[in-house]
């Protein structure tokens, strides 16, 4: 299904192809190469390819970046030129003023793009109704090859379709965000990601939508910390209370340089001086003097437990009792390791583990087999003693509950986290992934968020993963 539109009628969440008025053919990156500075070309229309595809990303002003769908990369004025005929290529996307464009009605089916930085017209050059003709910009003449017809996209979710007027979102919501942590707090969702550097960051939304254009915002810097910088991996906050009062508590890894699973990271925690998730935060403490990774916390029978990764002959699950949310008062114990043949598929790993707790059940959902391969991927563990210092009270499900689907595009869907929607009637589950099996463990992965139901014996059903760019409902209740 194909249908027009125009400034008007621009949809956010969804992707449009590009006509030329003068050639009729179709706008694209080059080859649907992924690489930075592939050129704007045109070429024959192909409804499939999702080179052909743009999202409209509200850059505020009437501004908008036109995102590809096959890339994830915004068209870009090369070189931050303002001349006649500068080359338009795809780009990181920066928000930028020479990737934002105004859209400018011709009538009620064309429209011209006008860029921001040189208030020139995105043009077909040369007046060329040639397959691999270039595109570029010129003075704004309103020629028939500077006005361009929008064909939407059409396209189903992987879930009941959403009804008019209701709410959707597309994934990513961020891209760049490996290690996601979201939670929905008075009015906003917060989500923080892995950054790799000194920094901490945060950013914030009123709907799951608007996270992808959110700024991250430094919440807090490690320079000068002498076993706490830098490599920031992993953050999660939780809201517990402590002999101070309600805080949130901040988790995340790391060590002394940048280099990759480098043997100083450890865990630390920040404390917020109030109930903002924003913070301001302090420094609090040092969670442990040995390598470990991916802190959480699991709360049982009013205690809390420190949930990370270590080394056990291979990477396994750790479990430390805690007298408060950052001071240990026990010895570390393991409680998972990987053995079956999913969890070591391209490296022995058990991380990332996160509760999840439903009508008195307590449950772990972890990570397994290694990040840099597309069988990345969540196992289930479940409480069926009463000590959770135990390994023996944990029984793990012999089978992973959320893998790849090369079908709808997601390989290595991992570290993950849970939040309910805003009305607090849905469970949904935050997690990172790639849009390749050949994508690796580093900054490409991207958040995505999807909701999940339940099974008969209270243990999550989380589906398959979502396809990027197709439209899914919105968590309950937002605004």
């Amino acid at each position: 299904m194909v249908t027009t539109a125009n400034a008007a009628t621009i949809d956010t969440s969804a992707y449009y192809q590009l006509v030329n008025r003068h050639s009729g053919k179709a706008l694209e990156i080059n080859g649907g190469s992924t690489a930075d500075a592939a050129g704007l070309v045109q070429r024959t229309s192909n409804t499939s390819a999702t080179h052909q595809q743009f999202q409209f990303v509200d850059s505020g002003g009437g501004y908008y970046r036109l995102r590809a769908r096959h890339s994830g990369k915004v068209v870009d004025l090369y070189d931050w030129s303002t001349a006649d005929g500068a080359s338009m290529v795809q780009w990181p996307d920066l928000n930028a003023t020479n990737q934002q464009f105004s859209v400018q009605d011709i009538d009620s089916t064309h429209l011209q793009l006008i860029n921001r930085h040189s208030g020139k017209a995105l043009v077909l050059w040369a007046w060329s109704t040639a397959d691999g003709a270039r595109i570029s910009q010129y003075t704004d003449t309103n020629g028939t090859n500077q006005q361009f017809r929008l064909v939407r996209i059409g396209g189903t979710t992987p879930t009941a379709s959403p009804t008019a007027g209701t709410r959707t979102f597309t994934n990513p919501i961020k891209r760049n965000g490996p290690d996601p942590w979201l939670q929905y707090h008075d009015g906003y969702y917060y989500l923080a990601t892995t950054t790799w550097n000194s920094t901490i960051t945060m950013r914030r939304a009123t709907t799951l939508a608007g996270l992808a254009n959110a700024a991250d915002q430094v919440i807090f810097n490690l320079a000068g910390r002498p076993n706490g910088c830098c490599n920031m991996w992993a953050p999660e906050f939780h809201l517990l209370d402590g002999p101070n009062g309600r805080r949130w508590y901040f988790y995340y890894v790391a060590g002394q340089n940048v280099a990759d699973y480098n043997p100083t990271q450890r865990l630390h925690v920040l404390e917020s001086a109030g109930t903002d998730p924003m913070g301001p935060y302090t420094f609090k403490a040092d969670l442990g003097s040995t390598w470990e990774l991916d802190a959480s916390i699991l709360q049982h029978n009013g205690r809390l437990y420190l949930l990370g990764s270590a080394m056990n002959g291979t990477q396994s699950l750790s479990i430390t009792p805690l007298s408060n949310p950052w001071t240990p008062s026990g010895a570390r114990r393991f409680i998972s390791s990987p053995t079956y043949s999913w969890e070591r598929q391209t490296g022995a790993v058990n991380e990332g583990a996160e509760p999840l707790y439903r009508n008195g059940k307590t449950m772990i959902v972890f990570s397994a087999s290694a990040c840099w391969g597309p069988d990345y991927k969540l196992g289930l563990l479940t409480l069926t003693g009463s000590d959770p210092l135990n390994a023996g009270h944990w029984t793990k499900k012999s089978t992973p509950v959320f893998q790849r689907s090369d079908a709808n595009g997601v390989f290595a869907p991992g570290h993950n986290g849970f939040f309910k929607s805003p009305d607090g009637t849905e469970d949904w589950i935050v997690y990172h992934a790639n849009s390749s099996a050949s994508g690796g463990c580093d900054m490409n992965r991207s958040t995505r968020a999807q909701k999940f139901t339940w099974n008969a014996d209270d243990t999550p059903n989380f589906g398959t993963p979502v396809s990027t760019g197709v439209a899914v409902t919105a968590p309950s209740g937002e605004r």
